[in-house]
């Protein structure tokens, strides 16, 4: 079988952009599907769910990850170097009713979500999954709400990820979902797995053959369509940076009912007028600005989002923003400083102070912007370092999956890095594993390679088997 990744079409990363989802299979014979939820029932039934130890526990499934259909759908959009997250879950569903919607926290924390694509997911289905066995669904284009902006839990255009043993949906992030019923009462299985993008884009990574963005022909979203969005995503995709911004001139009355439009309470609407406001250069900056200040926080997160594609016009207002008594605004702009990179350099000094901030929630966005603003400032590196030893574990664990992005330029940090391999939470010790393996120096291998050793779990040992044959 050919195993070079089948990268996706212009066609699917448009229908990806504005629905935030794709439907696809692998190509692997029923047998292997069959053998796979056998075993997968055999777990469940004597050990119960494996959790994070879903892949040594049942070798299929990283033989499915492996296969050119899913490499080729997460390098398409992640980009070549994308991470398997330490997080699995495999879910289990016999129910005959709904679950609820929601969006999926990081690991049981939140943080600012992002509409650029930097993380995604993937749920496999190794089962023939009928809409009668309860897979699970999504709202198509909700991809960037905060809000779930639909009143009735039955929404028209509701989309399932149905289909033949194999199938599995591609899934940005932050999309709304939920499980379905299962009327039928037969096992269900569902594997989630989470990928995370490590490098900012420099040219399309899926098989781009137009420069320039199209809507799909047959698009039909049940909740709002956002041009401008979808257009600053793909450019942003294609290693654009600041696309939109300075691409139009607007008067004073346009701009009142852009200021206006930022405050409706409709999501959608609202992020349209963000998304507009950044085309129209320090005009529209200035009235982004003052929704980043707004009494309503809401409209501050949404002006937010303006921001971080503006451009350079907006990097001033921004960094006099990390002055604010509200550490909300802060963290807000902490955010779009990091989205606009390179414009932005000049506030890393600024960036790196606000590490000692007494509010946590602003030390983690700081962190983060980190890792995206600069990928090879010493500085950065530094504050990262600074930033394995927090106090809050939220800070530490996003230390480790910024060093990562920072790849080689943060060698400094392995001593840090290899301390932390003590710490009594989970992901600061498998972030801090991922960011030695993207450093890749000798010396990260080495203490990956020992750490890996010392831990290591034997995936056939159970209290059935413990340890022969």
């Amino acid at each position: 079988m050919n195993q070079s990744p089948l990268l996706l079409t212009d066609e699917q990363m448009q229908k990806f952009i504005t629905e935030g989802f794709l439907i696809l299979k692998t190509d692997f014979p029923e047998s292997f599907h069959q053998a796979m939820t056998a075993e997968l029932g055999k777990v469940y039934d004597e050990e119960g769910n494996p959790g994070n130890n879903l892949l040594p526990r049942i070798r299929e499934i990283q033989q499915a990850f492996d296969s050119p259909v899913i490499t080729g759908a997460l390098t398409s959009v992640l980009g070549p170097n994308y991470m398997l997250h330490a997080h699995r879950h495999g879910h289990f569903n016999a129910q005959p009713v709904a679950g609820g919607w929601h969006k999926d926290s990081y690991w049981g924390y939140s943080r600012m979500r992002n509409h650029h694509p930097w993380w995604a997911m993937i749920m496999y289905f190794p089962q023939n999954t009928p809409i009668e066995l309860g897979p699970t669904s999504v709202v198509p284009g909700t991809q960037n709400y905060e809000s779930r902006t639909f009143a009735s839990d039955e929404v028209q255009g509701e989309a399932f990820a149905s289909g033949e043993a194999g199938t599995f949906a591609l899934i940005h992030y932050d999309i709304w979902h939920r499980s379905t019923p299962n009327v039928l009462g037969n096992a269900r299985y569902m594997l989630k797995f989470e990928f995370m993008r490590t490098a900012v884009p420099t040219k399309p990574s899926w098989n781009n053959l137009i420069s320039e963005w199209k809507e799909p022909a047959d698009l039909a979203l049940p909740i709002a369509n956002h041009e401008d969005m979808w257009e600053e995503t793909w450019n942003w995709m294609s290693g654009k940076l600041g696309s939109l911004a300075n691409t139009a001139e607007a008067n004073e009355e346009k701009l009142a009912a852009l200021a206006t439009a930022l405050e409706d309470s409709f999501e959608p609407n609202a992020l349209n007028a963000a998304y507009e406001l950044a085309k129209y250069g320090a005009p529209g900056v200035k009235v982004l600005l003052a929704g980043l200040h707004h009494e309503r926080l809401d409209v501050s997160r949404t002006s937010t989002y303006g921001l971080s594609i503006a451009g350079s016009d907006a990097v001033s207002g921004l960094i006099d923003a990390l002055d604010s008594d509200r550490s909300e605004t802060v963290q807000h702009a902490i955010f779009a400083l990091g989205e606009l990179r390179s414009y932005a350099e000049s506030a890393l000094p600024k960036l790196v102070e606000l590490l000692s901030h007494s509010d946590a929630t602003v030390r983690i966005a700081v962190v983060e912007a980190l890792g995206i603003l600069s990928n090879s400032s010493e500085i950065a590196v530094k504050g990262l370092i600074t930033a394995l030893s927090d106090e809050d574990v939220q800070v530490r664990f996003t230390a480790g999956l910024s060093l990562s992005r920072m790849g080689a330029a943060a060698a400094a940090a392995v001593p840090a890095l290899a301390a932390v391999l003590d710490d009594e939470n989970r992901y600061v010790r498998a972030h801090a594993l991922e960011a030695l393996r993207y450093i890749g120096t000798d010396e990260a291998k080495d203490i990956l390679i020992k750490s890996l050793f010392n831990s290591r779990w034997c995936s056939t040992t159970t209290p059935a088997n413990s340890f022969y044959p």
